[in-house]
């Protein structure tokens, strides 16, 4: 499957950035790449952190290994979380 990565960056109320990528089908609109930016912070209980083209950017199209393609078909999106992610 070929998939959209979204690098994203977010400043914790720690000030500490939180660094991950949403992958998610190629040509999925920016607004749903939010939506599930969203649930994905939420379910770490990061309710009111922005996520806007400025902290979240289409970096490349890639082809989704097994695990990502299995999240994707159960949730619409996978994450790779890459730091400050807990």
């Amino acid at each position: 499957m070929k998939a959209a990565v979204f690098d994203t960056y977010v400043s914790k109320a720690d000030n500490t950035i939180m660094h991950f990528d949403i992958i998610v089908p190629e040509n999925t609109e920016f607004e749903k790449v939010q939506a599930y930016g969203k649930t994905y912070l939420n379910g770490k209980g990061l309710h009111d952190l922005a996520l806007t083209t400025r902290e979240c950017k289409f970096c490349h199209i890639e082809e989704a290994s097994a695990e990502l393609e299995a999240s994707i078909n159960a949730q619409g999106f996978g994450i790779i979380e890459l730091g400050n992610c807990d």
